[in-house]
């Protein structure tokens, strides 16, 4: 039955997501009344006044409530088996940085996976802070660097990108190099490793259901398993479980601080960012661009995307038990503000764009308002008025929040806030 559903979804994206998306809500007028699920009061009707009760009884029932209802468990313990230096030099962008290629291995139930991390870390640092985050077409896409390998896992087709048959090639090269500003970010001292998304867990929807053949699942099937259980993970938890492996490796790099790893994400891998900092607050610094809905947009707005659009066009994005509340956002246990102040008391940034209406702006911008009276309890300053800022007005507290002009991608301003966000919080 849950395959057929599954096909039937995809069958009908087409035709759902445009039929949608043409009645999706970009004015303010027709957001509908809704309800917060309550932030500071426990399952048991507990009110939550301190940091301690936060940490030892409501953080632990949100993070179980987005588990079970949004992103999945990870049903598991998968561990770095091995990693392996694949390439090194000194001289790299101009002979300012040191590159690094690493292969980062797992093994378990006789299969193996295999994922490229991309480190640039600048040489006159000799422990350097580092941003970290998954690109989506290859670690070859973010610079022209012609060292850069080109991955060989399934990719999605992308003319402009340089990918046919579903094969990164030479030609995508550098494509994407515009929202990688890496020489801002190793001229500021921090260092910038990058995975393509793919390597952990292919973004991968097919004509006929959705395959989860490949990428990090199948290590841990049980027998006879062939996709997650309504309660498991999905590609947006498979994700966020490859960022913390390579927190694991760089406590290993004596190169890097990885007690100042940033982690940010855009988009879709925005969306992984913030769940990847809710589940490992190992991570100092999380970073949300243009994540929306599932990522930092308030669910119960019904504004742009919304959970019906994203379950159908994206539906191994989030757990199947997600499908349940498919327009019927105001049953869902949670909502978003919840997962930013999952965050807390780490600082976390939220960005959105001015033209970017599908993601919500002001919804992402509420969730970190909502989310502010945790950081209270931490004593951190936080978001203090309902309103936006202003166009290209960032504000930075323990939550900072920008809206700039332009449209869904990352930008040089944005990696400008980025940096002088951490520069606040991390020295």
């Amino acid at each position: 039955m849950k395959c057929i559903r599954k096909l039937t979804i995809v069958l009908l994206v087409a035709l759902l997501t445009n039929l949608v998306s043409g009645q999706a809500i970009y004015d303010e007028s027709q957001v509908p009344d809704y309800t917060l699920p309550e932030l500071l009061i426990s399952e048991k009707g507990k009110k939550i006044t301190d940091s301690k009760s936060w940490m030892k009884i409501r953080r632990p029932e949100i993070v179980s409530l987005f588990e079970d209802n949004m992103y999945g468990k990870i049903p598991g313990k998968l561990k770095l088996s091995s990693w392996k230096v694949l390439e090194e030099t000194n001289n790299a962008l101009g002979g300012k940085a040191i590159r690094k290629q690493i292969l980062l291995s797992f093994r378990k139930n006789n299969r193996e996976l295999d994922v490229n991390l991309l480190i640039y870390l600048p040489r006159n640092v000799d422990k350097a802070p580092l941003f970290v985050g998954y690109n989506f077409y290859g670690n070859h896409t973010i610079h022209d660097d012609p060292a850069i390998m080109v991955p060989v896992s399934w990719s999605r087709n992308n003319e402009a990108y340089g990918v046919r048959d579903n094969k990164p090639t030479e030609n995508s090269r550098g494509k994407l190099a515009s929202r990688w500003a890496v020489d801002k970010i190793i001229d500021a001292g921090y260092g910038l490793a990058t995975m393509y998304c793919g390597d952990v867990d292919p973004d991968k929807q097919t004509r006929v259901g959705i395959d989860f053949s490949d990428g990090v699942h199948p290590l841990l099937y049980k027998k006879g398993q062939t996709e997650p259980a309504p309660d498991e993970w999905g590609t947006i938890a498979a994700w966020a479980w490859g960022l913390s492996r390579a927190l694991d490796y760089f406590e290993k790099d004596a190169r890097i601080d990885h007690e100042k790893v940033i982690v940010m994400g855009h988009s879709r891998l925005g969306k992984t960012s913030l769940w990847a900092g809710a589940l490992d607050q190992r991570f100092a610094v999380v970073i949300s661009n243009n994540s929306g809905c599932g990522g930092a947009a308030l669910t119960r707005r019904k504004f742009g995307e919304t959970l019906i659009v994203m379950n159908n066009a994206f539906g191994h994005w989030l757990c199947d038990n997600n499908l349940k509340y498919d327009g019927k956002e105001d049953e869902l246990p949670v909502d978003q503000h919840m997962l930013i102040a999952l965050m807390a008391p780490r600082p976390v940034y939220i960005a959105s764009a001015e033209e970017d209406t599908w993601a919500d702006p002001k919804g992402e911008y509420l969730s970190g308002y909502h989310a502010s009276p945790v950081y209270r309890l931490f004593n951190k300053p936080a978001l203090k008025s309902e309103e936006m800022p202003g166009i290209n007005q960032p504000v930075m507290t323990t939550i900072g929040y920008h809206i700039r002009s332009g449209g869904h991608s990352v930008t040089g301003y944005d990696w400008e806030q980025y940096i002088r966000f951490a520069n606040m919080h991390l020295f």
